[in-house]
């Protein structure tokens, strides 16, 4: 079987059904004669980049949001409005505080803004850490950020 058909059908199975673990995605592979592991799902999901979102039924659930877009679209717009929980500036480093787990997906939100006083950013499980051109730059950025979370 060929990567890309079982990429295809990941993408498929996680669009349709909320998928929590990556046994379960294992799971329903094997019911559809894709014969997998967990450790080829591993790393399935690490190269489809797949992220871990709140889930409706159950607590999280894998999701993909195209970061090759350089458009944000609605639905990253309101994960990223749901995730965060503080953006605050010291010097020229600005602190983004997510709920557990979604660090990285507000990380893609912040990249994809490309504010041109930001240098960079680090994502962690619950925080990103935007590396900002200056002191004031790192302020310009708060408000910029809070005003894109209204």
């Amino acid at each position: 079987m060929l990567k890309s058909a079982r990429h295809a059908k990941i993408l498929e199975i996680i669009k349709e059904k909320e998928v929590e673990t990556q046994e379960e995605l294992c799971a329903e592979l094997n019911a559809l004669n894709y014969v997998v592991t967990q450790a080829t799902i591993s790393r399935d999901i690490r190269d489809l980049r797949l992220l871990k979102v709140a889930g409706s039924e159950k607590k999280y659930r894998y999701a993909y949001i195209n970061e090759n877009d350089s458009e944000i679209s609605s639905k990253m717009k309101g994960l990223f409005r749901e995730c965060v929980l503080s953006v605050v500036a010291a010097q020229n480093i600005v602190v983004v505080k997510t709920l557990s787990g979604n660090g990285a997906n507000a990380g893609i939100v912040i990249d994809k803004l490309k504010y041109e006083e930001i240098i960079g950013s680090v994502a962690g499980d619950d925080t990103v850490l935007v590396v900002c051109v200056d002191n004031h730059s790192a302020n310009l950025v708060v408000e910029r950020v809070t005003e894109f979370l209204k």
